[in-house]
């Protein structure tokens, strides 16, 4: 994926002695975040070319970062689900939003409806997943950024565990759905339970990040 945009600064001749140039591009479109992944890059470049007729250009290059800001979700539903082993464990979770900025807090509940197996801890985990490629030749690789207990102990019928997750500690990037059909990136949370045999049991949600345009503050 390549696009670009150019601007002559100058015409030619001579040059002698040190010269600033001011150049501007204002009419380019930055509509994806810098990304710097495991197997993708998104990457913005302002390249330098000073053209030599009979030895080499001289040619520069420069990253430069690109952030870009949303204001808060106009619809933002919670996200409710209940999930089970038949006759053996029955459970009701519920996370307060389905959206979060990069450095909101996750709030949210588990409601243990049916217990009648022996569960020895509960976790919650921050999942990445880097889709790159299509079809075929999707790749994907998972990563796990947090992991943060819940519960530590066997719980009982009617047991309701609260969930506060603060996100500012993590490395996350807002959600990236299909960049020209090259990659995405997508965020997941993974409710982790471990039974005294060491089994585990998890329930995995997707929700989306995005960058939060702030308010401009009162002078």
């Amino acid at each position: 994926m390549l696009v670009y945009a150019v601007r002559e600064l100058d015409v030619p001749g001579e040059i002698y002695e040190r010269k600033a140039y001011p150049f501007e591009f204002s009419t380019v479109e930055m509509p994806y975040e810098s990304y710097n992944g495991t197997n993708v890059r998104l990457r913005y470049i302002l390249k330098v070319t000073i053209g030599r007729n009979y030895v080499g250009n001289i040619v520069e290059y420069r990253d430069f970062c690109v952030r870009n800001y949303t204001p808060v979700p106009t619809i933002n539903n919670s996200i409710k689900m209940e999930v089970g082993i038949e006759d053996c464990l029955h459970i009701e979770f519920e996370y307060s939003k389905s959206k979060y900025h990069l450095n909101d807090v996750i709030i949210g509940k588990i409601y243990f409806l049916l217990v009648r197996i022996k569960i020895k801890n509960m976790e919650l985990e921050i999942r990445r997943r880097e889709s790159t490629g299509s079809g075929s030749n999707t790749y994907v690789e998972t990563e796990t950024l947090a992991k943060f207990e819940l519960m530590d102990g066997a719980p009982v019928r009617g047991e309701s565990i609260p969930v506060r997750l603060f996100l500012t500690p993590y490395e996350l990037t807002p959600t990236y759905r299909n960049i020209n059909n090259k990659f995405s990136v997508k965020y997941y949370l993974n409710l982790v339970l471990v039974d005294e045999e060491d089994r585990r049991y998890f329930k995995q949600q997707e929700i989306t990040m995005y960058r939060l345009l702030e308010p401009p503050q009162a002078s």
